[in-house]
């Protein structure tokens, strides 16, 4: 742990993007494969399975700290983290041993076949083993908490500098189920041809948010302009006459979406589709709103099914009879795509992303602004000679999403936030007024600026006037203005409504709470919508 404990230390001590690089890349060259292997998986955020309680972690570190427990319990939230906390309070280690990542992980998933009492006496036991660099990072793993200053493709760009690989070829290495106890580097990175893999995902496209006039871009007749969809990103892919579907958080969501189990047999062998899976129902989407009532659920009913329909709106293919076409251009694949899919005699939960034709960047601006009314957030602009490149990219694709929907709140309860914002009020419900009654109708905790923050806290913590467990009520005073993407009407909220991505947009000093919106003007906003 002492390497892995190290690069830790050296890449949260830095900001700079080539100094992480090189960190990682130096682990690479010194550790064993399966620590390697652990180290990548860790990084790209495969998390571990946590197979310890929270309370019993606080109690066996406080024992062997010889505090009590409601000391610990006062001092986390000042430290604002489990891991820390733990690593802070311990007494000094009475022996010392360097033991590898791999063997750390093995340790950890072990754990979950003890008694209590052998967890308590394996866990404190490692504790005392440890120095505090290398217990820091053993907690952070413990806890399942485990967060390190690095992106995914910066992970893939160490990697394809120290094995001599495309950054493409990497990228697309580490999507999907792969487990580090199961498969060598070798297998993991090396091996040609897909049939190894079949079930392996390509890495997605994304694109950033446009920040200027469209006219920057050049001209129109450069771009493909389709509609921004508001649903869940996702591949469909067809090998070995099996069917996978995956999504953009790389989740295996096949048992989901029953609407596509007869696509195998439909859609040729070699076929990756990349697309918007969506409510749809009468040639047209429905609310994202819809598509939740079909999240999370263990056993869909034949109500659920006909209730909340799914398709996968399809805008690009990125493989075709087994041959990775992605380094081809946009243009080409839409071909293609337009051939596989107009050629169907079948019907299949599959349509095909429409592509709006537009003379001017003015009629973009209007297909745009009809966008809400349609269920979609914005349009999607791509430059039709582009690549399919691999995570989020400037340049060749674009989101120009519409504007967010706004509403003044009131703020009437606060809660402290996690990690670095542990000790302060940073997690905040906001109200409206239904007549002279204020209703909570969302809860919002990011958009304010850390001397906001510090401002807010200090007030909420002068103007408490009730506590319950962590949440503190406050006198109804400060309003602010909050942006969110899209709402719905909802019978799991008090206020009848729900919003869609709420953000803090900014404090409104110049407004008294009673000058704040009512519950009327949430339902007008709805209302609206519907007639657009």
């Amino acid at each position: 742990m002492k390497a892995f404990a190290a690069l830790f230390t050296a890449i949260e001590q830095t900001t700079k993007t080539n100094a992480k690089i090189e960190a990682l890349v130096r682990y690479f060259a010194q550790a064993s494969e399966q620590d390697s292997l652990w180290c990548i998986s860790i990084l790209i955020g495969k998390t571990l399975k946590r197979q310890l309680k929270t309370a019993d972690l606080k109690a066996w570190a406080a024992e062997l700290a010889g505090l009590p427990l409601w000391l610990f319990e006062e001092s986390y939230p000042i430290v604002g983290d489990l891991a820390e906390t733990i690593t802070l309070i311990l007494p000094e280690a009475s022996t010392l041993e360097n033991h590898s990542l791999s063997e750390t992980v093995s340790f950890l998933q072990l754990l979950g076949s003890y008694s209590d009492e052998q967890k308590k006496v394996a866990v404190t036991g490692r504790w005392m083993q440890q120095q505090p660099a290398e217990r820091f990072v053993f907690n952070k793993l413990i806890t399942g908490n485990f967060r390190m200053g690095v992106s995914r493709q910066l992970v893939i760009k160490a990697v394809s500098r120290h094995f001599g690989m495309e950054q493409q070829q990497v990228a697309h290495r580490l999507m999907g189920h792969w487990d580090p106890a199961e498969i060598s580097l070798q297998a993991l990175l090396m091996d040609e041809g897909i049939s190894a893999r079949h079930y392996q995902p390509y890495p997605f496209f994304l694109a950033y948010q446009l920040e200027e006039e469209p006219e920057a871009l050049g001209p129109v007749e450069d771009w493909q302009v389709e509609e921004k969809l508001d649903g869940i990103r996702g591949q469909i892919i067809i090998r070995n006459r099996e069917l996978f579907v995956w999504s953009r958080g790389e989740e295996l969501m096949t048992d989901k979406f029953p609407e596509f189990t007869a696509l195998p047999g439909i859609l040729p062998d070699g076929t990756v589709l990349d697309g918007e899976i969506i409510p749809w129902k009468e040639g047209r989407p429905l609310p994202f709103a819809v598509m939740q009532t079909r999240i999370g659920r263990k056993s869909l009913t034949r109500k659920v099914l006909q209730d909340a329909p799914l398709v996968m709106v399809c805008y690009d293919l990125l493989e075709l009879e087994g041959r990775d076409i992605r380094n081809e251009p946009l243009h080409y694949r839409r071909l293609q795509l337009e051939r596989l899919l107009l050629g169907l005699n079948t019907p299949v939960a599959l349509v095909l992303s429409p592509v709006i034709g537009c003379a001017t960047w003015n009629e973009v601006r209007a297909v745009r602004s009809r966008s809400r009314s349609n269920n979609n957030e914005g349009v999607m602009l791509k430059r039709k000679d582009s690549m399919y490149e691999t995570g989020r990219r400037r340049g060749n694709w674009w989101k120009w999403k519409v504007d967010p929907l706004t509403v003044d709140g009131v703020l009437i309860y606060a809660q402290q936030g996690h990690g670095r914002r542990a000790n302060l009020f940073t997690d905040y419900t906001f109200a409206v007024w239904d007549g002279d009654v204020l209703v909570p109708f969302t809860k919002a905790y990011s958009g304010l600026t850390d001397k906001e923050m510090l401002e807010a806290d200090q007030w909420i913590k002068r103007n408490t006037i009730d506590k319950f467990g962590p949440v503190r009520s406050v006198r109804p005073e400060l309003v602010f203005e909050l942006a969110f993407e899209g709402i719905n009407l909802s019978s799991r909220h008090k206020s009848g409504v729900a919003l869609r991505f709420p953000r803090i947009l900014r404090w409104r000093r110049d407004k008294a709470a009673s000058e704040a919106n009512t519950k009327a003007d949430l339902l007008q906003l709805i209302a609206a919508q519907r007639n657009e």
